[in-house]
């Protein structure tokens, strides 16, 4: 069963979404990697609900992403594809962390998929 484990919400201005999300909802957020991705600590760890992160928008994220967990992409990805959904964005690895994919669902909805693996190699 997958389960929602992050969230990603598209920004156009990267300074003006921090302090908007740090002033209104309290949160940690802090850039990752060099990237164009801040992490977003969206509560105590033993709270219920998921971490996320902000990400610049573009072609996969034009409106906010859930990532769902997986135990094996490679056979999910399969599964959506049986089920109906597409790969939009082929997996990839997450340096040291894991590897990430992303979904359209048969309704238009993107969503983001995570396979846990700290081998995963860098870029």
């Amino acid at each position: 069963m997958a389960k929602v484990v992050h969230f990603e919400i598209p920004v156009d201005d990267s300074q003006r979404a921090v302090a908007f999300y740090r002033d209104a909802f309290g949160w940690e957020i802090n850039s990752f990697g060099g990237q164009q991705y801040w992490l977003v600590r969206a509560g105590e760890d033993d709270e219920p609900g998921a971490n996320g992160a902000l990400v610049s928008r573009g072609a996969v994220h034009q409106s906010p992403v859930l990532i769902a967990g997986v135990e094996d992409l490679d056979e999910f990805l399969a599964q959506v594809e049986r089920c109906g959904g597409k790969t939009i964005q082929a997996k990839m690895p997450v340096p040291g962390v894991g590897w990430s994919a992303y979904i359209l669902d048969p309704e238009g909805n993107t969503i983001g998929l995570f396979q846990a693996d700290a081998s995963a190699p860098g870029g």
